[in-house]
């Protein structure tokens, strides 16, 4: 064991105060008797990168004296794919492939934000069928649940609650079946285009949701009664990971962190989108503005967005047969399509209507495969609810077929700001808990 400088510190770089001690083994005694004898207890770790509790890879530079965090800083990147500046070398419809892809647990509100913005330079807001409005509804709130169902189980296996992790994924596998047989792809699902979604339901699909709805009710008690009063889980959960309203404020934090402050702040309340305003739905508040209040939050808004599909169920039995794309071949084709009976491609239809009866219709088909939507000068931001809080896609065209720039606000983004002030003075044991109760997916972090 050697004291010295730091041998990596760069040209002219001064090194932070303290001692570097390396270790070359079998001096751990010298090591500790070393570090007594100054009489200085701060330890420097390096947690990560790595991925539990983060959905992802992210590095955390913890300072501590003893098992108390002095310091931490999130150090992100780890993850980064370049999707915002990808999207600008594709075309618009393709757009929402790139972007289902940032935050992977919740693909679907990811293409809703950009259709949404899309839509708004396009001034076609008020054209969308309304059965496509119900189907995006619907994808949502599946996913909503899906999403919490992520951070409810692996939150709780962070802290030694195995089961719970089992049994959030079961109820997960269920609704990512559903999603599945509709649009073709577990995640990342590419469905939600501008203009409307890309099929309607299948022919199953009205049995298939039923089955679903009466599985998660059947189920979703479960998480309650493991947990909600469980001595154990309280104490691993109460009064860790503090943040009140003012801090959220301070930093931009919304959604499940934000509620579980007591503060009532809902956009499919606030700023209706997608036809929410028609839906009869509580908003869920805690007022203990910590990591049991954030899972209490989840848990509730789990049991809204069951309230909502139920709705949605009947909403679509009655509009069956109804348009799922906006009735405009500029803009609606060829995502207005229905799989043929190979499972691939158009239908018969579609191809006959393309190939052999309108001239104009082959054309519209022709340029949009080709060379995409042509969306007017401008730049528009519509923001979403998320499960996680906020999230909304700002959208600039120069009046071609690509965007000129596309940038997400993610809400794992901002969140992460806030590990610093839930930690700062904890345990180290509590820092997982912290980060769990964020709830951050890297791939909308970095992106």
């Amino acid at each position: 064991m050697t004291e010295q400088t730091d041998l990596y510190a760069g040209s002219g770089e001064a090194f932070a105060e303290g001692a570097v001690y390396t270790s070359t083994g079998g001096d751990w005694d010298d090591i500790v008797a070393g570090q007594v004898s100054r009489e200085d207890e701060t330890l420097v770790i390096n947690m990560g990168p790595q991925h539990p509790s983060t959905h992802g890879v992210l590095r955390l530079m913890v300072e501590c004296n003893g098992e108390t965090v002095t310091k931490i800083r999130p150090g992100i990147g780890f993850l980064h794919t370049g999707i915002e500046k990808t999207a600008e070398y594709r075309n618009w419809v393709q757009g929402t492939t790139l972007v289902t892809r940032m935050d992977y647990l919740t693909p679907l509100f990811n293409e809703v934000a950009y259709c949404l913005s899309v839509e708004r330079l396009l001034g076609i807001e008020d054209q969308i069928p309304e059965r496509a409005q119900d189907i995006r509804v619907l994808v949502m709130e599946l996913n909503r649940i899906s999403s919490h169902l992520v951070c409810i189980g692996t939150g709780g296996m962070e802290i030694g609650a195995l089961t719970v992790m089992t049994i959030g994924f079961r109820e997960r596998e269920m609704i990512l079946d559903f999603l599945e047989a509709l649009t073709g792809l577990r995640m990342n699902h590419g469905y939600v285009r501008p203009g409307g979604v890309a099929n309607d339901l299948p022919e199953t699909g009205i049995a298939q949701l039923r089955d679903v709805l009466s599985w998660l009710e059947k189920h979703l008690p479960e998480y309650a009664d493991f947990c909600n009063e469980n001595p154990i889980f309280k104490g691993r959960m109460c009064n860790v990971a503090y943040q009140d309203l003012s801090a959220c404020f301070a930093l931009g934090v919304t959604g499940p962190m934000l509620r579980a402050t007591g503060y009532s702040w809902d956009l499919r309340k606030e700023q209706p989108y997608c036809g929410y305003e028609k839906y009869e739905f509580d908003v869920p508040t805690w007022d203990s503005c910590d990591a049991y209040g954030r899972f209490r939050v989840r848990l509730a808004e789990m049991w809204e967005s069951v309230r909502i599909v139920k709705q949605c169920v009947d909403r679509l039995e009655a509009s069956t047969g109804q348009p799922v794309m906006i009735d405009d071949p500029k803009i609606g084709a060829p995502s207005d399509l229905a799989v043929g009976p190979d499972g691939q491609g158009n239908s018969h239809e579609h191809i006959k209507h393309i190939m052999a009866e309108s001239m104009e219709g082959l054309i519209h088909h022709f340029k949009m495969v080709t060379g995409g939507l042509l969306v007017p000068a401008g730049q528009a931001y519509v923001p979403i609810e998320s499960p996680k809080g906020e999230l909304a896609c700002h959208v600039v065209s120069d009046g071609g077929s690509k965007p000129f720039r596309v940038h997400m606000r993610d809400p794992s983004f901002n969140h992460l700001q806030s590990v610093p002030i839930q930690c700062e003075g904890g345990m180290i044991a509590d820092i997982v808990v912290a980060v769990g109760s964020i709830d951050p997916v890297m791939g909308g972090v970095d992106r």
